[in-house]
C-alpha cells in the first residue's frame, strides 16, 4: 500500500452489470473477492496480450444506466451456479450492485484499467467513495460508510481526520486488491472470526497483512484467533511464525500462537531425551521399537547437522544407556553359558534368546547414534575391555553368541570408515579380544542375519588391521591366514588387506632402497 490520497470521484460513462453476491444480516457481502476479482484479473491479463483496435470517436462514451440496491434480486439457484463460495448459503433479501467498467487510464502507456464497483451495507446511506488501485491493473470503487472505517481502522481514521470533509479517498499501488476489499468488508461484520471459518491459512495470512497495514484491530484479533486454533505445520508453519512475530511488540498477544513452536519450560532437554531413549530401549514390541528407532535416529541426525556437532546434549545419557545394555548382555550370557542350557525346552530358552536379540539391537542402535555424533570412541574402549563377556563367548552356543559379533563387526566398519578414531592401544585390544570370536561366528552371521553385509565388514576389518604398526599387522594377518586356510568362506576374506601388508613388507623396502641408492649416486 504505497499511498493514500483524497480526491473527488470523476463522473464517467459506465456499463453496468449486476453480479449476484451473498449478503449477511449485517449487510456484508461474502463475494465477489474470490470470484469476480479473480475472473476480472484473468480476463484483463488475456486482453493485455492481444492488440486492441482503436475505438471510433463516435463510440467513446456509453450512456450510463443507474443501478440501485432494489434492482433484480437474484434467485438462490442462480447464485450457486455462478459462485463457489460457501457463504452463498447465507443469502438474504438484500443485494448489492457491482458494476464493471473499462476505461483508458490517462498515463503514458495508455494502459487499460479494469474497474469494479462494490457497495457495502445499505447503499443509500453510504457517504464515502473509496478507490483501491492495484498493481495488477485493476481498480475497485467502493461505496462505504465513513463511521465504519473510522471506528475500525486507525489508519483510515487518521487520514480522514487530517482532511476537510471529502466524498472520496483513494489508496494506490495496493499489493493485493482482492484482500483489501475483503478486509474492508470484514469491518462490517459483527463476528469476524466466524466469517474466517473454512478459509485457508494462506488466505488468512493475507488478510492479516492487509489488516495490519490498515490498523484494523478487530480484524487482526480475529485472524490471530483463527491462527491459534487452525492446524498448520510444515511450510505453513514458517510463514505463520514469521507473520505473527511482526506483531510481538504490539498489544495483540501472539504468545498462544508462538507457544506451538517454542516453550518456556525450563526442564533440561536431557531429561526428555533420556525418557525417550528409555521408552524405546525397554520396548518389547518389535514393530513399534523398530520404527521409533529409525525415527529417533533420523531426528538426532538432523539435530546434529543443525548444531554442527557442537554443544552435544546427550553424551552422558547415551553412554549411561550403553552401560545398562552391556550389563544386561553380560547377565544373559551368563545364563546362556550354564551347562545344559541347550537341552532346555524351547519355552525356557526363548525368553533369553529374545532378550539377547533386543539388547544387541539396542546396542547397535546406540552405536549408530554415537557414530553420527562423532562420539563413539569411548564405546570402542568399553567393548574392547569386556574380558568377562569375551571369556563367556566360547561357552555359549553359536546360535546365541553370534549376535554379539554383530557389535564387533559394526565397530570394525566404523573404524575402517573413519567414523571413530580410537587409540592404537584400543584398536590392538579390540582385535586381540574380539577378532577370533568374530571369525568363529562368521558363518552364522552370513546365513542368519539378513542385514549383515559381508563385503562391508571384511573391508572394515582389513582397514582396521592396516592402521596398526607393520609388525602388529603381520601378527593379526598370519593368525587370520591360518583360519582362512582351514574354513575358507566361513572366515572373513581379508585378501585385499593381506596384499597391502605384503607390499609394505616385501616390496616397499626394496623400492625405497633402490631410490636411496639412486639418490646417493647422483650426489
Amino acid at each position: 500500500m504505497a499511498d493514500l490520497r483524497v480526491r473527488r470521484v470523476e463522473a464517467g460513462s459506465t456499463k453496468i452489470r449486476n453480479v449476484p453476491i451473498a449478503v449477511t444480516p449485517e449487510g456484508f457481502w461474502c463475494c465477489p473477492a474470490p470470484v469476480v476479482l479473480q475472473k476480472t484479473l484473468k480476463h484483463h491479463n488475456q486482453n493485455k496480450q492481444k492488440p486492441k483496435p482503436s475505438l471510433p470517436p463516435s463510440k467513446t462514451s456509453l450512456q450510463k444506466t443507474p443501478t440501485t440496491v432494489n434492482e433484480k434480486k437474484p434467485h438462490p439457484t442462480q447464485l450457486r451456479s455462478r459462485t463457489t463460495s460457501d457463504d452463498l448459503r447465507s443469502l438474504v433479501s438484500d443485494t448489492m450492485a457491482i458494476s464493471s467498467e473499462r476505461k483508458l487510464k490517462p498515463n503514458a502507456d495508455n494502459q487499460q484499467v479494469r474497474k469494479i464497483s462494490v457497495a457495502f451495507g445499505q447503499l443509500e446511506t453510504s457517504d464515502l467513495k473509496m478507490i483501491l488501485s492495484g498493481k495488477e491493473g485493476v481498480a475497485v470503487r467502493m461505496s462505504v460508510h465513513r463511521n465504519i472505517l473510522v471506528e475500525h481502522s486507525k489508519f483510515l481514521a487518521d487520514k480522514l481526520s487530517r482532511q476537510s470533509p471529502v466524498t472520496s479517498i483513494e489508496i494506490g499501488d495496493c499489493d493485493d486488491v482482492e484482500i483489501y476489499v475483503e478486509t474492508i468488508g470484514l469491518m462490517y461484520c459483527k463476528d469476524v472470526k466466524q466469517r474466517l471459518i473454512k478459509q485457508s491459512v494462506p488466505r488468512v495470512l493475507r488478510i492479516l497483512k492487509a489488516a495490519e497495514l490498515l490498523a484494523c484491530h478487530s480484524c487482526i484479533k480475529a485472524c490471530l484467533d483463527y491462527l491459534e486454533a487452525a492446524p498448520w505445520a510444515g511450510e505453513e508453519e514458517e510463514t505463520v511464525v514469521s507473520s505473527v512475530q511482526r506483531l510481538q511488540s504490539t498489544k495483540y498477544g501472539v504468545g498462544p500462537i508462538l507457544k506451538r513452536v517454542t516453550s518456556d519450560i525450563s526442564k533440561p532437554p536431557n531429561d526428555t531425551l533420556t525418557s525417550i531413549l528409555e521408552l524405546v530401549l525397554k520396548s518389547n514390541e518389535d514393530r513399534g521399537r523398530r520404527e521409533m528407532k529409525s525415527l529417533v535416529l533420523r531426528l538426532l541426525r538432523e539435530n546434529s547437522l543443525v548444531n554442527d556437532g557442537s554443544g552435544d546434549i546427550c553424551i552422558e545419557t547415551l553412554y549411561t544407556s550403553c552401560q545398562s545394555c552391556l550389563h544386561s548382555l553380560l547377565f544373559l550370557f551368563k545364563q546362556a553359558s550354564e551347562p545344559g542350557f541347550s537341552d532346555k525346552t524351547f519355552d525356557n530358552r526363548d525368553p533369553i534368546t529374545r532378550q539377547l536379540t533386543i539388547e544387541v539391537d539396542n546396542l547397535l542402535w546406540l552405536i549408530e547414534i554415537l557414530a553420527d555424533r562423532r562420539i563413539a570412541d569411548e564405546f570402542a574402549v568399553m567393548w574392547a575391555s569386556l574380558d568377562d563377556l569375551a571369556g563367556l563367548h566360547p561357552k555359549v552356543p553359536t546360535g546365541y553368541r553370534h549376535l554379539v559379533s554383530r557389535i564387533t563387526a559394526r565397530l570394525f566398519v566404523g573404524i575402517g570408515r573413519g567414523e571413530m578414531l580410537p587409540s592404537k592401544e584400543t584398536r590392538q585390544l579390540l582385535l586381540n579380544v574380539w577378532f577370533q570370536p568374530l571369525i568363529n561366528d562368521y558363518n552364522w552371521l552370513q546365513h542368519s542375519c539378513r542385514s549383515f553385509d559381508g563385503k562391508v565388514v571384511e573391508e572394515g576389518i582389513g582397514r582396521t588391521i592396516l592402521t596398526l604398526p607393520l609388525e602388529d599387522q603381520q601378527t593379526v594377518l598370519l593368525s587370520w591366514l591360518g583360519s582362512f586356510l582351514k574354513v575358507g568362506d566361513n572366515c572373513p576374506n581379508l585378501q585385499r588387506a593381506f596384499e597391502v601388508w605384503w607390499r609394505r613388507t616385501f616390496i616397499r623396502p626394496h623400492v625405497e632402497q633402490q631410490a636411496n641408492l639412486l639418490q646417493s649416486d647422483r650426489n
